[in-house]
């Protein structure tokens, strides 16, 4: 029995070694932080942004690679099936939380299938229209879309996307149904709703703030529980009579279940990092967000908020009935 006990002590000790010695190399290659997205979409900037700093401070480039589809599970997927060894990343948004009850067949456990690194931002939404939409302010808008309700198109740019969760979010606060119009990523909603083929649309700050200030679409309120920098001019939907609209699009890092403590706890250094590197907080306020806080940023801070979404998220959906699958 002792033999036994020292045996097993010593494949402990040398596997701890292993660890520290592998993390203390690493990276010694390229990592690949893949994206569920389309290219040039909200996420994919965050994740260039972030991805470029991180590249300095690791000395190693991280390869950004686009791998959309299925409201970003295809990318979740193709991450939690990884090599656990640090070299296969995952930046997803709050997409991460709803796909556990909007898909009831996904092929991995949201909750278990994935190591933490860290929140990166939690980017505001902005309810928008096309540039000629007749209501002037938000309350007027609520008023005319219940009136209006089976004349009205609602753009988002697929099931699971951002503006679909905020599109859901907004027909539950107003208890007014609308046709939804999903498209194949966020550019072709915005195109049509820039060529008013489509009345509104709910979506990300990064996506909306250059539009809203060239006065291309209307803007009716933010999400957020104060109003931006960026845009200063636009209420909160709090001032406006929605409370319960305050939402962001956080997005965080993981990394494929049993990837070492050691190699997250890096990658979380390296975040937190890139987060304080003055271009990021400067690109991030144009893009009307802020880099999270070095609490957020890390394993624990990334765990607490998705597990909090998944339960806040859960009956909006099923309320909805509206399942990916």
């Amino acid at each position: 029995m002792l033999k036994l006990f020292t045996s097993l002590a010593a494949t402990a000790a040398i596997a701890l070694i292993s660890g520290s010695a592998f993390a203390q190399g690493y990276p010694e290659r390229s990592i690949t932080m893949v994206v569920p997205f389309a290219a040039g979409g909200p996420t994919d900037t965050v994740t260039r942004l972030v991805a470029e700093s991180m590249s300095r401070d690791l000395g190693q480039q991280i390869i950004v690679e686009n791998v959309g589809g299925a409201g970003g599970t295809l990318g979740a997927s193709q991450v939690a099936k990884a090599d656990p060894d640090g070299y296969t990343l995952l930046l997803h948004h709050i997409g991460m939380a709803t796909s556990a009850t909007l898909y009831r067949k996904l092929p991995y456990d949201t909750l278990n299938a994935f190591e933490y690194v860290g929140l990166v931002t939690d980017v505001p939404m902005t309810i928008v229209a096309k540039k000629d939409f007749e209501p002037t302010d938000l309350k007027g808008l609520v008023e005319f879309v219940k009136a209006n309700a089976d004349k009205i198109t609602l753009a988002n740019a697929g099931i699971g996307a951002a503006s679909h969760l905020c599109g859901m979010l907004f027909m539950s606060e107003i208890k007014t149904p609308l046709t939804t119009v999903p498209y194949k990523g966020t550019g072709p909603a915005m195109t049509d709703l820039l060529g008013g083929q489509v009345d509104l649309m709910c979506d990300q700050t990064t996506n909306t703030t250059k539009q809203i200030k060239g006065g291309t679409i209307k803007a009716y309120g933010v999400t957020s529980a104060k109003r931006l920098d960026a845009l200063p001019d636009l209420p909160t939907v709090a001032e406006a009579g929605l409370p319960g609209m305050q939402v962001g699009i956080w997005h965080g890092i993981y990394a494929p279940k049993g990837t070492p403590e050691e190699v997250t706890q890096k990658l979380s250094a390296s975040l937190q990092k890139a987060l304080k590197d003055p271009s990021i907080i400067a690109r991030f306020a144009e893009l009307g967000t802020v880099p999270s806080t070095d609490a957020e940023a890390t394993p624990a801070g990334l765990k607490t908020k998705l597990e909090s979404e998944v339960t806040r998220w859960k009956p909006v959906i099923e309320a909805a009935g509206q399942y990916a699958d």
